[in-house]
């Protein structure tokens, strides 16, 4: 999310201090979860780096035993306890005011720069606003805008320009419309049109500034005001449990501390070789376990199931008294396991994913005694696949998890609130899982690579593979041909299921949220364009009868601001290619450049050639919905009308640029992991966090760049591409091979 909203405040030319304090506003929130796990997690890591080097045995030998231990890690837990509760009841708060204040600024400040070319913008409340260009030097050209405020007679506006007009110290928001026209429609039947050199109309200031003082959201109160509002709340007989449930998690955060010190202690001080990779996967575990019933919890108060309080501190009493009974069991035998049966089963599982040094000295003297070279090659490939599958394949499911508890916990509570069902859980993963494939094949490659070499290295096996006069470029081969897979699929997802599965998904999410249905059977979308230029307005339309009702049309003469022709139906009927559409209670009328009627027509049934009623069942052309070919023909339809298409042709560049990110991001791997040395799997995860956010994040900031015009579509997409292959050729050129 903090990549996101950098792209978003890049492409509209916010300056890089401004995005830079935006960003440092937004880390409060991640270390109030980051600081716990990873304490959790160095704790795990420090004591089974001490079990595997037999140090704690060593420690036991002189007396030390667990008692003396749990100071240090006391006074780890106190620390961390203290950092976590700052910044839970301090700068929490202020920075997630600081950071509303900031973006709701940013937003008054280029609110002009939030309005799309031909994309309906309905922020504005009650009002419908499309333009047709928005010129590099600002404001917009060709505007209509649908007024259905209350309390007053329904609108339209058409003008050859406009803008918004902001007052931060009155806290006035205008828009600014020149040279147009406003058109009314009464219930009696009367149809005015008004021209105008200059038109005013009003927003809501609300909608567009910050809210100030009492009506701050839970995360940005103290304690004292969130007590006061819920104390507020409930005179007036209404629900304080989101209030509640906020000032009891301002404590229940911090003693997470204390709990991950007890349980990192006891999983941690073993006489047992785990060593820090399964430490550290252990501890994941641990974290999921913990935050898994944090975040249900909450949705379980809201359902009313349980009692605020203990929805909050929930984990940390569960976990809490799990951590001292293993402890106390661990002070009787550090040796023993804490599940009895439960260490036969890991080892044997570990013994089956482990990779010794005698494999590879084996396959070298295996290879020796090949005959023919294909041989040798056959059998290393198959070592080294077999290898990087099996990390790939932890790395994978291990992210893919990732999202789908992150999303589990997002949805859940509606769920628990009767807003969905589980049924429509189940539909909205089914829809969204080839998204996630796309996220993770990248990253799960990255950490496979790194990973497979960084182990051949710590082992010697890649010493004996060379001392074979085999070359690291030959070892790699395998993780090339991977990686180009992993690519194919990735180019291949997008062509086919990824945009019909995304629409779905996003459908099925909107309703679950409280929105209405939007699939492909019944759609309310209201408003869209047609290839002519046309304008439609609908409040309903069945797409198993074929439908609309409520129907106008919007038709424009050359200049696009001049309103040619206006009809509205009640209801239309699509009969057909041929018969095309019957409207019945209808009436029409045609305008000159002056506004004036020059036809009108009434009549109870009549026929017009509009588009095929399957164009008014499909989504608004989205890029992340289709396809390349489908918006190559997108962008060329919008090209042969004169508009801007920049931001369309960096998308369509991103989707043949993105999928080459598994063969860059392998080949910078492969000598980055020789090149680190024997720092095992822990530093190839490390490493390949790294180089994932900076490659996603140097996608990111040249996207906003070609969005904004700075660069070309072109080298905005394939520019991340070019900067981390020149960094892979260099180190592949410089490696010792």
């Amino acid at each position: 999310f903090l990549i996101q909203y950098a792209e978003d405040f890049i492409a509209k030319g916010v300056p890089v201090l401004t995005v830079l304090r935006v960003m440092a506003t937004l880390l409060p929130q991640a270390l109030a979860l980051a600081i716990p796990a990873s304490l959790l997690v160095g704790l795990l890591v420090a004591f089974g780096r001490l079990s595997a080097d037999r140090e704690f045995v060593a420690l036991q030998a002189c007396g030390v035993g667990l008692g003396r231990l749990l100071r240090p890690v006391a006074i780890v837990s106190a620390l961390g306890w203290a950092a976590t509760s700052y910044v839970m009841v301090v700068a929490l708060p202020n920075a997630n005011q600081t950071f509303r204040e900031i973006t709701f600024n940013i937003v008054a400040a280029r609110a002009e720069g939030e309005v799309k070319p031909r994309v309906f913008f309905d922020s504005f409340p009650n009002l419908m606003l499309f333009v047709r260009d928005v010129p590099p030097t600002g404001g917009w050209d060709d505007v209509f805008i649908a007024d259905d405020r209350p309390g007053q007679t329904p609108a339209v506006y058409l003008a050859r320009r406009g803008r918004v007009a902001l007052d931060p110290v009155r806290r006035t928001v205008e828009l600014l419309l020149d040279d147009g026209a406003r058109h009314t429609a009464s219930q009696d039947g009367k149809y005015e049109v008004a021209q105008f050199g200059r038109a005013v109309v009003s927003i809501d200031p609300e909608s567009v500034f910050p809210r100030r003082g009492p009506q701050k959201e839970d995360n940005e109160m103290t304690i004292a005001e969130l007590r006061a509002r819920a104390s507020a709340l409930e005179a007036e007989g209404q629900s304080a449990h989101n209030q509640r449930m906020a000032i009891h998690r301002k404590f229940a955060f911090p003693v997470a501390c204390l709990v991950f010190g007890l349980i990192g202690l006891a999983l941690g001080a073993t006489n047992r070789r785990d060593g820090k990779l399964g430490s550290f996967v252990f501890g994941l575990g641990v974290i999921f376990v913990y935050y898994i019933p944090l975040y249900l919890g909450p949705a379980l108060a809201k359902g009313r199931l349980v009692s605020p309080w203990l929805a909050v501190w929930f984990p940390n009493i569960l976990l809490g008294l799990l951590g001292a009974v293993m402890l106390m069991r661990r002070a009787r035998a550090a040796d023993q396991p804490l599940v009895p049966g439960l260490a036969a089963t890991a080892k044997a599982i570990a013994a089956r994913w482990r990779f010794r040094t005698g494999d590879a000295t084996g396959t070298a003297r295996s290879a020796e005694r090949t005959s023919r070279p294909s041989g040798v090659t056959r059998i290393l490939d198959r070592y080294v696949a077999v290898m990087y599958g099996r990390v790939f394949l932890l790395a994978g499911a291990g992210l893919a998890a990732l999202f789908y508890v992150s999303t589990f916990l997002d949805l859940s509570d509606k769920v628990f609130k009767g807003q969905a069902t589980w049924g429509m859980l189940g539909q909205y993963f089914l829809f969204i899982s080839p998204q996630y494939v796309y996220y993770v094949l990248p990253m799960a490659v990255l950490l496979a690579t790194l990973v497979t070499v960084g182990l051949l290295t710590k082992n010697s096996e890649l010493i004996v593979m060379k001392a074979c006069g085999i070359s690291l470029y030959r070892v790699a081969l395998p993780m090339v041909v991977c990686s180009a897979l992993a690519g194919s699929t990735l180019f291949l997802l997008d062509q086919s299921v990824l945009g019909p599965s995304n629409r779905r998904a996003e459908a099925i999410r909107h309703v679950m949220r409280g929105g209405s249905p939007q699939t492909f059977d019944v759609l309310t979308r209201q408003w869209l364009t047609s290839p002519a230029g046309a304008i439609y307005h609908y409040n309903y339309f069945d797409a198993s009868t074929r439908q609309l009702l409520g129907l106008e049309v919007f038709e424009f003469g050359q200049d696009r601001h001049h309103l040619a022709s206006r009809t509205h139906a009640e209801r239309a009927f699509y009969e057909g290619p041929e018969s095309g559409w019957r409207l019945e209670g209808t009436w029409a009328r045609d305008f000159d450049r002056d506004g004036n009627t020059t036809a009108f027509d009434q009549q109870p049934q009549v026929r017009m050639a509009l588009e095929p009623a399957a164009y008014f069942g499909t989504q608004q052309p989205d890029p992340k919905f289709m396809s390349y070919s489908q918006l190559r023909s997108y962008i060329e339809d919008l090209r042969v009308s004169g508009l801007d298409v920049s931001e369309q042709r960096v998308a369509l560049e991103r989707k043949l640029s993105f999928p080459f990110v598994t063969l860059i991001m392998t080949l910078i791997a492969v000598p980055f992991a020789v090149t680190m040395g024997r720092g095992g799997a822990m530093f190839g995860i490390g490493v390949g966090i790294a180089l994932a956010l900076s490659y996603w994040t140097t996608i990111s900031v040249f996207g906003a760049l070609g969005a904004g015009g700075v660069v070309t579509p072109l080298l905005a997409a394939w520019a991340p591409n070019l900067l981390f292959g020149a960094g892979a050729a260099y180190l592949l050129l410089t490696v010792r091979t």
